[in-house]
């Protein structure tokens, strides 16, 4: 195990640090990584961290690679062993550690790996905290130590913390489908202490992914889903991605519900026991949640994406309950405020168990719109910002109402658009919405030939 030097750039993200196994990210880039960290970390007077891994096949090598590099800082390592990051988080408020590693690339391809790396207790790092960490790894000007390691079992203290959280009135039929991703280790532990009636459905542990790419935020990899609870007559459905802090959701007819839907039930569900009468939620989120906050009389609170951002914004505004169109759902009702799929599938579940209605119809009263699903634009890394820019620009000549949190957001009285920089990949993330199929298409054409035109100019 060495040094890297000339690490590569690119790996450091906007929420963490990723890139393809052996081929931009190996050995000596953990191990270097974590000499970094563990130098880095002493700054914060920290002197142990945690380190968890996935169960992607590259990451126990990773994680063995960036421990011993930690240790070589002179920093003390807890190995929690293969667990969900949620799992990992849990460890980091049950055990009051700030600072940790998870090595994980969450719900990307399997030759995909990658870190989330946090040095407070605020949550993982991202934006300037991780460009400062690059700069710093760059140097290559690490402490020399032996740190010690000891290894700890988060299992039963992490079921515990979901299951005492967790109030069921009758019994629940439902299906779980896991991706094969590392939720699997786990899942069948949870509902099995709950005593819920459930179908597992790809629950093996397996980091090839054979059945569909573990990631439900994408409609496709809810298919069998959704047909499997159709076909048992289950209540409803839910599945997590590849490190399990994502959640997608099905009801009993098979469709799917978006996690702004998602939120919007939780609100109802939630109203009158907020403690903060504020709902927090994404830029992509859907003009149907935030008009049916305002019926709640709850104050929508717009933010970028982001779920290190969303963590952030959780705790600083003191909501209860938010989330993200992706997915990302945080508790702080009578959570722990960290995103985790499984217990917002539970949550979800609870929900259920206390009201005599059938899941489709706890959303089929709400203002209905017509609207894209997230659609990427194929751009560059480096002109992506400049073309967002662009189109600032544009709708500002045109007098349109923006929201510019996060990229774009064109507010009309009929619609919406968004148009904003990927964080994760050399795209541009746009959505469409509006009261009519028309309305929808215009500005869907409106916005699209724009980049387009845009794209061109900058090629």
């Amino acid at each position: 195990m060495k040094l890297k030097e000339n690490i590569n750039k690119n790996i450091f993200r906007e929420y963490d640090l990723r890139g393809i196994y052996n081929k931009e990210i190996d050995a000596n880039d953990a191990y270097t990584i974590g000499r970094s960290f563990g130098t880095y970390i002493k700054q914060f007077k920290e002197t142990t961290t945690l380190v968890g891994h996935d169960n992607r096949h590259s990451s126990p090598e990773l994680s063995e690679a960036l421990i011993k590099g930690i240790i070589d800082s002179g920093t003390d390592v807890i190995d929690l062993g293969l667990v969900t990051t949620p799992m990992y988080y849990s460890a980091k408020k049950i055990y009051n550690i700030n600072t940790g590693i998870m090595v994980t690339a969450s719900h990307n391809p399997k030759e995909y790996n990658g870190f989330k790396i946090s040095f407070s207790n605020i949550g993982n790092a991202y934006g300037k905290l991780i460009t400062d960490f690059y700069e710093f790894t760059k140097v290559l000007n690490f402490d020399e130590g032996h740190g010690n390691y000891e290894t700890r079992n988060i299992k039963d203290e992490y079921i515990n913390l979901l299951c005492k959280s967790i109030n069921l009135d009758k019994k629940i039929k439902v299906v779980v489908d896991c991706g094969n991703g590392t939720g699997s280790i786990i899942i069948k532990d949870v509902l099995d202490k709950l005593g819920i009636e459930y179908y597992p459905l790809y629950c093996e542990s397996d980091g090839d992914f054979p059945n569909h790419h573990p990631d439900p935020s994408v409609k496709e990899n809810q298919h069998d889903l959704a047909q499997k609870v159709v076909e048992l007559g289950y209540d409803f459905g839910f599945g997590v991605d590849g490190d399990a802090d994502r959640v997608g959701v099905v009801d009993e007819l098979g469709n799917i519900i978006s996690a702004d839907t998602y939120m919007l039930i939780m609100y109802r569900y939630l109203n009158k026991n907020l403690k903060t009468r504020k709902a927090l939620f994404d830029v992509k989120c859907s003009r149907t949640l935030i008009d049916e906050l305002k019926k709640l009389n709850i104050e929508p609170v717009m933010y970028r994406t982001g779920a290190s951002y969303t963590n952030m914004k959780m705790q600083e505004g003191n909501f209860d309950f938010g989330g993200e169109f992706s997915g990302h759902l945080f508790f702080r009702d009578k959570f722990l405020g960290f995103d985790d799929g499984i217990y917002a599938g539970l949550r979800m579940l609870e929900v259920l168990s206390n009201t005599d209605k059938k899941l489709s119809t706890l959303y089929n009263d709400i203002n209905h719109y017509y609207s894209t699903e997230e659609l990427k634009a194929q751009v560059t890394d480096e002109n992506k910002f400049d073309i967002v820019n662009k189109i600032k620009e544009y709708c500002q000549n045109k007098n349109y109402k923006i929201i510019d949190i996060d990229g774009v957001r064109v507010e009309f009285d009929d619609a919406w658009a968004l148009v904003r920089a990927s964080n994760t990949g050399p795209n541009l993330t746009v959505r469409f919405e509006a009261e009519t199929e028309a309305r929808l298409k215009e500005i869907t054409k409106e916005f699209q030939d724009l980049i387009t035109k845009l794209t061109h100019e900058y090629n």
